[in-house]
């Protein structure tokens, strides 16, 4: 339903492009903002009552896959852009790994197409290869006048040459390309980080070394190249410095890491006696590589943290661990594993929380960034730091329950959003 008119009353408004942060009124008219001030009016304006709570720009999910087309027994691009409106997202980049993959003009039509009339905006990651299949190189420029704002496989390229001319091929044409760094040759059929915990429970490890090499192999090509590469994980401490080293010689790199992997450690998979919810790509890490992973977003290494949100059926992941996909449903966590794993300790203000899912994911994506000012289209995320509340599986609005929260408790919530001309109760 429209909201044509809108008064968000007594919050602390921040603006990630200007750092300015104040209290004031906001009021919205047919999808823009009218006025910004102090004990604004409005008769015919729905108001929201925003005291004790931020308004931001709206923020941006950098990759999730969303199901659709093909794996509609998991998620739909509707009930993905609903629970990542629930999470506090205005935005989402859909991922290519649906089956068929988005790697035709017509399946990245599709995708936008099925996203009309949702309060979040759905962005398309089209395919680097065809049918991600690491062989031969898609039709880039036909994705990217489909509207792709990116290209990615969601896996590594093994071909080094053929990713050397598939970030050429993005250069020309003005877009990202999203790097999952995982060598899959090195990792094998490893289930879990190689490491202590993994060797006391007896499970097949995989090795940081197979992130850090694939990570290494495309700073290289993105420097040598000159294209933007955007490295959608980043969890190892060798990983962070090998980013860190390649930002100060002025490679065009960003990189994120997930809300999950800044909150748990491989710890967390014999803690839940082996829980398929803790089984991730990459996987959970170490103490060490967490407390690293922190430090590199308060430093400004990482750019922006994200949901990776990879939701799966109940009959999928109601099996032993080793069976089990990797991934989790994880749109509607990020924010409270922000506020306690990073705001609640002190490692980050809440305005620099808040560029880490604003500014951060935008410029990885090539997209401009959203302005909290007078006459700017009205894209709005309204959150607090302190409300409690407890996560129920059974409420999430993904069609996925798969979750490793599921039952905890947690400070932060998001009251709602508003895009597209719309208000959205988070309802959490």
């Amino acid at each position: 339903m429209s909201t044509p008119r809108l008064l968000l009353r007594g919050g602390t408004l921040i603006d990630p492009a200007t750092g300015e942060t104040r209290r004031a009124d906001v009021s919205v008219e047919h999808g823009r903002i009218t006025r910004i001030g102090e004990a604004l009016g409005d008769e015919d304006a729905r108001v929201i009552d925003a005291a004790g709570c931020f308004v931001s720009p709206g923020w941006t999910d950098l990759y999730a896959r969303l199901g659709e087309p093909g794996l509609e027994h998991r998620e739909t691009v509707r009930t993905g852009l609903r629970a990542a409106a629930a999470g506090g997202f205005t935005a989402v980049a859909a991922a290519p790994e649906t089956e068929p993959p988005l790697d035709t003009h017509d399946a990245v039509a599709f995708v936008r197409a099925q996203g009309a009339g949702e309060a979040a905006d759905v962005y398309v990651v089209g395919c680097l290869t065809k049918g991600r299949a690491g062989l031969e190189l898609a039709e880039m420029g036909s994705l990217a006048d489909a509207g792709a704002v990116a290209f990615s496989d969601g896996r590594f390229l093994a071909d080094a040459g053929l990713m050397r001319r598939a970030l050429e091929y993005a250069g020309m044409l003005g877009r990202p390309v999203l790097a999952f760094p995982h060598d899959a040759a090195l990792g094998g059929r490893g289930l879990m980080h190689e490491g202590a915990a993994g060797t006391r429970a007896g499970v097949l490890g995989l090795p940081a070394v197979a992130e850090e090499t694939a990570l290494a192999r495309d700073v290289l090509l993105a420097e040598y190249t000159g294209a933007h590469v955007h490295l959608l994980h980043a969890t190892t401490a060798r990983s962070l410095d090998l980013i860190r080293e390649a930002k100060a010689r002025g490679v065009r790199v960003t990189a994120s890491v997930s809300a999950t992997h800044l909150a748990l450690t491989d710890e967390a998979v014999e803690a839940s006696a082996y829980s398929p919810a803790t089984k991730l790509l990459p996987p959970l890490r170490p103490a060490e590589d967490v407390a690293a992973i922190r430090a590199a977003l308060a430093d400004g290494t990482l750019d922006a943290v994200f949901s990776d949100h990879a939701p799966h059926a109940l009959f999928e992941t109601d099996v032993e661990f080793a069976a089990a996909p990797f991934g989790i449903s994880a749109l509607e966590t990020v924010w409270a594993l922000v506020v306690r794993e990073l705001v609640a300790p002190g490692v980050l203000s809440v305005a620099e929380a808040v560029r880490l899912l604003t500014t951060g994911p935008r410029r990885a994506l090539g997209l401009p960034a959203l302005r909290l000012a007078e006459g700017e289209p009205a894209s709005l995320t309204v959150f607090d730091t302190s409300g409690p509340w407890t996560l129920g599986a059974r409420r999430l609005r993904s069609k996925s329950r798969h979750t490793p929260f599921d039952g905890h408790a947690f400070n932060g919530r998001i009251v709602g959003v508003y895009n597209r001309g719309r208000w959205a109760d988070a309802d959490t």
